[in-house]
């Protein structure tokens, strides 16, 4: 009954990253905007894709799933943050601080899973061009897909039900945006060590698993381009893998600079500035990597979206809206992070 009392009679508190200074309200309006262009990006490729007979390929399959799971993760945090800022109340319940873990969690975990998927993807493609039809049929992708979500789910209902299994005392201000796992046991009255250390496994499972296939398949298709004799399909092949090689820079090194590390050298603002740069950022960059410069997709708005206009018009609007958005081929890690860093020096 104690339990009962302590855990289910009480609202966690979100602290939050924004207060209604200035700097910070504006800070707010653009993390509003980043929001809405990840939202809109990633429905139109989604869209887009199952629309375009043409892009129904594998590699453009599981960019539709990397992009559908890019919607949810940004909607399971984003939305809260807003309403609990603009309505000055900071509460979220037992249930919503569960539902939060486990979108997030088991978004998280697909997500590494998927784009271990896309690599092989990628592996095949260009260095057995011949077998791809079979070793990439629709069934095996659909498989692949499949199991990046179910693994996904099943990490996420393992970590929610023992997050919750422990019973929580004291302010329950959770340092965060969001009901994040790290965040919240910091809160409880019994001992998380086990759980920590269950944590980092499911992390080494989780991450380190999925880039040891990344880097052995691109590793191969590195030494296969080598040896390739047209230039041309050189620069073809790096065109078609860096993209993927910079959204699996930028999304395993913030997880694995968030969760393997120990506990007693994390920070609430460390912990929030990685949180806003991959649950926030990494979605809305996704769709400006993959896709506003993939000729592809160009053609494939032309057919869907751009009726009366021409393949080149079309390409060259969507590099418009990408430089709008921020992203151009110089694009550095130093400009995602210049907006999260002044939250902190203001």
């Amino acid at each position: 009954m104690a339990w009962v009392n302590q855990t289910f009679n009480s609202d966690f508190i979100l602290l939050g990253i924004f207060n209604h200074s200035p700097t910070h309200t504006f800070l707010f309006t653009l993390v509003l905007g980043i929001f809405s262009m990840a939202v809109m990006g990633n429905s139109a490729m989604v869209l887009l894709i199952c629309l375009d007979t043409q892009l129904h390929t594998p590699m453009y399959f599981l960019l539709s799933q990397l992009s559908l799971m890019d919607l949810m993760l940004i909607c399971t945090t984003v939305p809260k943050m807003a309403f609990n800022y603009l309505s000055g109340k900071k509460f979220i319940s037992l249930a919503g601080c569960g539902t939060q873990i486990f979108f997030y969690v088991s978004l998280l975990g697909a997500e590494c899973f998927l784009l271990a998927a896309m690599a092989y993807d990628r592996y095949v493609a260009i260095c057995y061009p011949l077998r791809y039809p079979v070793l990439m049929s629709q069934k095996i992708c659909g498989l692949m897909a499949a199991a990046s979500w179910i693994l996904g789910c099943l990490d996420g209902i393992i970590e929610v039900a023992v997050a919750l299994s422990f019973s929580y005392c004291g302010a329950r201000e959770i340092p965060h945006f969001f009901c994040d796992v790290p965040a919240l046991l910091t809160l409880s009255c019994n001992d998380t060590l086990m759980f920590e250390r269950m944590i980092f496994i499911c992390c080494v499972i989780m991450l380190l698993f999925p880039v040891a296939i990344i880097i052995a398949s691109y590793a191969r298709v590195i030494l296969a381009v080598i040896h390739m004799g047209s230039g041309e399909g050189r620069r073809k092949a790096f065109a078609t893998c860096s993209s993927h090689l910079m959204v699996v820079g930028m999304y395993y090194g913030a997880a694995m600079f968030m969760y393997m590390r120990p506990t007693s050298e994390r920070s609430p603002t460390q912990d929030e500035m990685v949180s806003v740069f991959y649950t926030i950022l990494t979605p809305m960059l996704n769709p400006l990597i993959y896709s506003l410069r993939n000729k592809e997709v160009a053609r494939g708005f032309m057919k869907v979206f751009g009726k009366g206009k021409s393949e080149d018009q079309i390409f060259h609007i969507l590099v418009v809206i990408s430089s709008v958005y921020g992203y151009n081929v110089n694009f550095t890690f130093l400009d995602m992070l210049i907006f999260i860093r002044v939250v902190y020096c203001n």
